[in-house]
C-alpha cells in the first residue's frame, strides 16, 4: 500500500481463530503461523489480547514483527487494569512498561484504543484528559467511551469531542445496530453477543484523521448489508478527504467475519480506488482440489 493511493486499513477482532480453517486459512494451518496467512490478506487487527493480558512477551512481539508485513497496523487495547481496574489514575510507569513492550513493533502500531469502562462518565473526564495530554505524540491513539453521557450530545459529549479534536485523538465508532437489530429468540450466538456488547447509539464523528469503526454485524447477512451502505458512503467521503480510516468487522461469533469484511471492502472499492485484497489461502487451497 504505498503513500499515494486512497487508505484504508481493514481488519478483524482477532487473527488467531481455528474457526476460518478452510477458508480464511488452509485446512490445516498451525496457528503460530495464522498472523502471517492473516497479514496477506487484511491490513490491520484489534489487538484485543492486551487488554486482558496486560503487555506482550519480547518474544511474542518479535515474531509479530516478523509475521507481520510492514504496512500491516496492530490496534492493541490498553490492558483493563489500567482502564477499568485502575481507572487511568496513577497508571504512569504501567503505561510506559506497555508501550515499551511494543516499541519493536515501530510503524506497525496503528492508534492504541482506550477503550473505557461503561460507568465512565462525565466526572471522570479530567482523569481521561490527563491520560491524553501526556500520550506519546509518535504513538497514535483513539477513545471508546461507553457510558451514556457521552452519547446524549449535551455537555458531557460535547466536552470530549472537544478534547479529542483539540489533541486530535479520534473517538472510535461502535456500531451495534446490526447486532441488536432483532430480539435474539434462542439463537445462542445472538444471546451471547448481545450480552457483552454495550447497547449505546451510533454517533458518527471523525475527531482526528484516523477514525475507527467498529462494525458489530449480525448473523442475518442482509441487515448487515443495509446499514453498512451508509458506512460504505461515510467511509469513501473520508478516504477522498484524506483522512486513514479503520475498518473492524465482527459478527456474533465471529465465524462469517472474514467474508463480511471481504464483502464490505469490495463495496467500497467499487466506489474509490483501493487495492484488491488477496484470495483467502483457504480457498486458494480447496481450489487446488
Amino acid at each position: 500500500m504505498t503513500e499515494d493511493r486512497p487508505r484504508l486499513f481493514l481488519g478483524l477482532p482477532m487473527w488467531a481463530n481455528g474457526e476460518w480453517r478452510g477458508s480464511l486459512y488452509a485446512q490445516h494451518a498451525p496457528q503460530e503461523g495464522m498472523l502471517h496467512d492473516y497479514g496477506a490478506v487484511f491490513t490491520s487487527v484489534e489487538g484485543n489480547t492486551t487488554f486482558y493480558s496486560g503487555p506482550p512477551k519480547a518474544a511474542t512481539v518479535a515474531q509479530w514483527a516478523r509475521q507481520a508485513p510492514a504496512d500491516f497496523r496492530f490496534c492493541f487495547k490498553l490492558p483493563a487494569r489500567l482502564t477499568h481496574e485502575k481507572r487511568l489514575v496513577g497508571i504512569a510507569e504501567e503505561l510506559e512498561t506497555f508501550f515499551a513492550a511494543l516499541a519493536p513493533l515501530h510503524d506497525q502500531l496503528g492508534p492504541t484504543m482506550v477503550q473505557l469502562p461503561r460507568d465512565f462518565g462525565a466526572p471522570e473526564l479530567p482523569a481521561l484528559e490527563a491520560l491524553l495530554r501526556d500520550w506519546p505524540s509518535a504513538i497514535p491513539c483513539a477513545v471508546e467511551v461507553r457510558h451514556s453521557d457521552f452519547f446524549h450530545k449535551g455537555a458531557a459529549e460535547q466536552q470530549l469531542n472537544r478534547l479529542l479534536i483539540t489533541l486530535g485523538i479520534d473517538r472510535v465508532m461502535l456500531d451495534v445496530r446490526p447486532l441488536f437489530a432483532t430480539p435474539a429468540g434462542s439463537d445462542t450466538r445472538l444471546i451471547k453477543a448481545q450480552g457483552e456488547k454495550p447497547k449505546r447509539p451510533l454517533h458518527v464523528i471523525s475527531t482526528a484523521n484516523m477514525p475507527i469503526v467498529r462494525f458489530i454485524g449480525h448473523c442475518d447477512m442482509a441487515i448487515n448489508e443495509r446499514l453498512f451502505a451508509p458506512w460504505c458512503e461515510r467511509l469513501v467521503l473520508w478516504i477522498k478527504q484524506g483522512k486513514t480510516p479503520f475498518l473492524f468487522v465482527h459478527t456474533p461469533d465471529n465465524r462469517q467475519a472474514p467474508q463480511l469484511a471481504r464483502r464490505f471492502y469490495s463495496r467500497l472499492a467499487e466506489r474509490v480506488e483501493l487495492p484488491p485484497l488477496e484470495a483467502f489461502p483457504g480457498e486458494r487451497q480447496s481450489a487446488l482440489f
